[in-house]
């Protein structure tokens, strides 16, 4: 009672007006919405979980054919300009091929661990280019000579510029430098991995529309419509469409060859369709083993070597890019800042033994491969080091690998149009990390886009006919650098990328994705990197911390 009479006689003051709720989330209402996931949990096979052996070994001979496209597109472009004959062009795909068998093995067991095929690595172009310069000037007794001459010279340059891999790796500096990095400039990198291949998609496809485009179609049906049809036609069209189509479209291309489709048509297009043009079934030895200093004694000249010093760079920066996007598409957590150093002083290491055993090109990571991944649901580490045997057999038994290496390159296109297309858009997947409402995040990302595809895209462009780029001052040296550095798209997107993210000032460090970032830059931050990263047979217990 006497509480009311005080309440009466004394009003209570003026409350402030309280602020207006917030309008409902109209996302709930609309449907669910995914929380972010570490691991991807679609897939049928991830990194330490194996298929059957009858299951792997197709699996594995799938991924050697995947990686045989690129092997021959380099050979086949950089041999003739040479000087080779037909005959080395099969010698150099045997070297590569060889060389690719066993970083392979090495990466997979001692080096990143993740089921990544190391192929030969497009990024050697420029600084060949100008070796087949140099040589075109001067006189040889016969083509042949002028070959073996500049294999020689590219034997030297790539035993002295493996140095720089091995002492970014092992110096652990490589790791480091990707500390710098958050999921911002990954989404970036990885997705200009794949984008940064278009080249070798449906403009390498048009060369012949009427096998590749069958290719990419009747992939496409088989590999996703077709599988819905029975439980048992789901499990096999999903991990070897890619095998089934390839043999249906290689057998339209032979019919079409023999019956003279192409007997009257230009030189361009038979190179591009027949099933006869390569010459490697005629020319490749049925037995020859790859071994060291097969082209002769090493030539050592500094302008090379320095040439030769960028394409290990990039090299570099492509396959740390693609490591990403393979444990990303195994069901691996994101590499470590040590797994990566140590796997990019393994790809020196692997260069070093490119350049005695006389291979053409260093290796990287195969994006490819990596896409088969994603589109199989398969990311068995033992299955990629399956694929290393059939890599060694084709590399030694000529012939075999010269009936496969015959398969026309628009098929290999068609291929790539998917398989790049996965790779990138799993690039897009790490931005679930980071607030991608953010408007400076959006900044950083469209620049670094733009920026990754529109640069290389230019120094592309105004490359000529003999291999020059944009920049030409008096120091040829120079001048590959930089050419090699800026054309490859993956690396400008990791310069842009991480100098922009670690100068713009973020509202929130949550913002940038860093507290989830963070625990995958160390060792011991999460209890899954052991899992997927540790060395196998204990070999830990017998190295130095500092390579663990």
């Amino acid at each position: 009672m006497g509480e009311t009479e005080n309440h009466h006689h004394h009003p209570p003051p003026p409350q402030a007006a309280a602020p207006p709720a917030a309008p409902p989330s109209l996302a709930l209402s609309r449907g669910p919405t995914w929380t972010p996931a570490e691991q991807l949990h679609q897939l049928q096979y991830c990194i330490h979980s194996n298929p059957s052996w009858p299951q792997a070994l197709l699996l594995a001979f799938q991924h050697d054919i995947v990686n045989l496209g690129t092997t021959v597109l380099i050979a086949s472009n950089i041999v003739p300009l040479m000087g080779g004959t037909h005959g080395d062009k099969a010698r150099v795909i045997q070297a590569l091929l060889f060389m690719s068998s066993i970083n392979t093995l090495l990466q997979t067991l001692i080096g990143s661990r993740l089921p990544t095929v190391m192929g030969a690595s497009i990024a050697y172009t420029l600084p060949l280019f100008s070796i087949i310069n140099d040589y075109n000037d001067e006189d040889f007794a016969s083509p042949h000579d002028r070959f073996v001459h500049s294999m020689r010279t590219i034997q030297g340059s790539m035993i002295v510029s493996s140095f720089l891999n091995i002492i970014l790796g092992y110096g652990r500096a490589w790791g480091e430098l990707t500390r710098f990095f958050s999921p911002i400039v990954v989404v970036p990198v990885v997705c200009l991995v794949g984008l940064g291949l278009f080249a070798r998609g449906f403009p390498l496809l048009g060369n012949c529309v009427e096998i590749g485009l069958p290719m990419l179609i009747l992939l496409m049906i088989c590999q996703q419509y077709l599988k819905r049809i029975h439980s048992r036609a789901h499990l096999i069209l999903e991990r070897f469409a890619l095998l089934l189509c390839i043999g249906i479209v290689w057998a339209f291309a032979a019919i079409l060859t023999v019956s003279g489709a192409y007997n009257n048509v230009k030189p361009a297009t038979k190179q591009s369709c027949r099933t006869d043009r390569s010459f490697l079934m005629s020319s490749a030895p049925w037995i020859k083993i790859p071994y060291p200093f097969q082209w002769g004694t090493p030539i050592f000249r500094a302008s090379h070597v320095f040439g030769m010093l960028g394409a290990a760079l990039v090299s570099s920066a492509e396959s740390t890019g693609t490591f990403f996007a393979a444990a990303r598409l195994s069901g691996a957590t994101a590499p470590p800042a040590h797994v990566l150093s140590r796997s990019i002083g393994l790809q020196g290491i692997g260069m070093l033994l490119e350049g005695l055993f006389g291979s053409l090109v260093g290796t990287t990571a195969s994006v490819e491969n990596v896409g088969l991944l994603g589109l199989t649901h398969i990311g068995s580490r033992r299955v990629v080091q399956i694929s290393t045997a059939f890599m060694i057999f084709f590399s030694i038994f000529g012939k075999f690998g010269a009936f496969f290496a015959s398969i026309p390159l628009p098929i290999f296109a068609a291929i790539y149009c998917i398989l790049l297309g996965i790779v990138a858009a799993s690039g897009i997947t790490f931005i679930q990390f980071a607030n991608s409402n953010s408007m400076r995040n959006i900044y950083v990302l469209g620049v670094s886009l733009f920026l990754g595809l529109s640069i290389p895209q230019y120094f592309v462009t105004s490359r000529t006919f003999d291999g020059h780029g944009p920049v030409r001052t008096n120091a040829v040296w120079f001048n590959d650098i930089l050419n090699t550095i800026f054309s490859s798209h993956a690396t400008v997107a990791i310069i842009v990328g991480t100098l922009l993210d670690n100068t713009l000032e973020a509202n929130h460090v949550e913002d940038r994705g860093i507290p989830w970032w963070k625990p995958f830059q160390h060792s011991k931050g999460d209890v899954r990197t052991e899992e997927f990263y540790s060395y196998p047979l204990r070999i830990n217990e017998y190295l130095p911390s500092r390579f663990l």
